[in-house]
């Protein structure tokens, strides 16, 4: 989580949220900034890793019945659907072909 945190300090720094502009400071930064590149895939990739971490944690839960404290377990879906939408919005940020057929 702290990975994502500070890739995402480091790209919010070169992003530009215009809708116009959006898909080219992208480019930007993949192409131009010292290893941008670098630092968008480990953002990425770091965020598919997040979601493995996250549903390896519902299933030892399931596992072990911790569904049964309903008020842990509801906090946990819960902060489950509010990391979903996060990762929504910032799979929708690059508006790209993918990100704007992903949103509309």
């Amino acid at each position: 989580l702290i990975a994502q945190i500070l890739t995402g300090l480091f790209l919010a720094m070169h992003y530009t949220s215009d809708i116009a502009t959006a898909f080219s400071s992208v480019a930007h930064i993949c192409r131009d900034v010292n290893f941008g590149w670098l630092i968008r895939n480990m953002h990425a990739n770091g965020a598919s890793f997040f979601f493995i971490c996250i549903y390896l944690h519902i299933g030892r839960g399931l596992y072990y019945g911790s569904y049964l404290y309903k008020e842990t377990w509801n906090i946990g879906v819960i902060l489950l659907l509010l990391v979903m939408m996060t990762a929504f919005v910032g799979y929708v940020l690059p508006w790209g072909q993918m990100s704007f057929w992903g949103a509309a």
